[in-house]
């Protein structure tokens, strides 16, 4: 890839003089595109550091073979802005713009784990984000519908998915209402900080649909999973504490 770069540059140097103008546009649109080859290129070397990733969250705990061969076949640095590409298979949380983050590995490995997901699932993402956990979801099977409140976000996460061969239901929208229309959802799942769990989410579950949601105010919260039963109520698991962005409402 390198070398095509230094090819374009080359013949801009050879023809410059003559079609000056046009060779500089024709040389940002050609190393735009071979950038963003680089960037989505998938060599043996991401391929080995995915392979270090998912044995590091094996050691920290994560059981579920099918979300570890997820976060396995999913390329993380894809997601990232290319100041962090270096750090792509660390277990660390990286900012994507609109003061929000991609989640730590484990952390997406964790919540996914909880929702147990079964081929065909249709799961309701509150966070879409840079559209990472949604892939994740996708890969374990699920009909991913999926909330994100910044306009920023949406659009790139939208016009990117499809780009790399996903193509979930995206919304922009507000995150405490749920999507109502597309209700019951087999599971939900919230990818940032709520201060308390919002009825309409509970009310969207089917009966023995699970919430999986990160409660409590500040930079720390409770991770909890929510199991619908018949009579509407539910039962409630907690399952340590966990550190995300905080979950804002209406659209931005």
């Amino acid at each position: 890839m390198y070398r095509l770069i230094l090819l374009a540059l080359f013949f801009c140097r050879v023809v410059i003089n003559t079609h000056e103008l046009i060779i500089r546009q024709s040389l940002i649109i050609a190393l735009f595109y071979i950038c963003n080859m680089l960037k989505l290129e998938d060599n043996f070397k991401h391929q080995g550091l995915r392979r270090k990733l998912v044995n590091t969250l094996r050691e920290k705990g994560i059981s579920n073979e099918l979300v570890l061969a997820a976060i396995d076949q999913l390329p993380r640095h894809y997601f990232l802005d290319e100041t962090f590409l270096k750090q792509a298979y660390s277990n660390m949380a990286f900012q994507i713009g609109s003061g929000q983050t991609i989640s730590h590995p484990y952390t997406v490995a964790f919540q996914s784990s909880l929702l147990e997901i079964n081929k065909g699932d249709k799961i309701l993402e509150i966070g879409t984000g840079c559209g990472y956990q949604t892939a994740v979801l996708m890969i374990l099977g699920a009909k991913v519908f999926s909330i994100e409140r910044q306009r920023y976000l949406y659009d790139k996460t939208k016009t990117f998915l499809p780009k790399i061969g996903y193509k979930p239901k995206l919304f922009y929208g507000d995150g405490y209402a749920g999507k109502e229309a597309f209700a019951p959802f087999d599971s939900i799942i919230v990818t940032c900080g709520a201060p308390y769990i919002p009825d309409a989410l509970v009310q969207q579950l089917k009966v023995g649909g699970k919430l999986v949601i990160p409660v409590g105010e500040g930079s720390v919260q409770e991770m909890k999973r929510l199991i619908k039963q018949e009579d509407g109520s539910v039962v409630e698991e907690s399952f340590g504490e966990f550190s995300f962005v905080p979950m804002l409402q209406e659209k931005e």
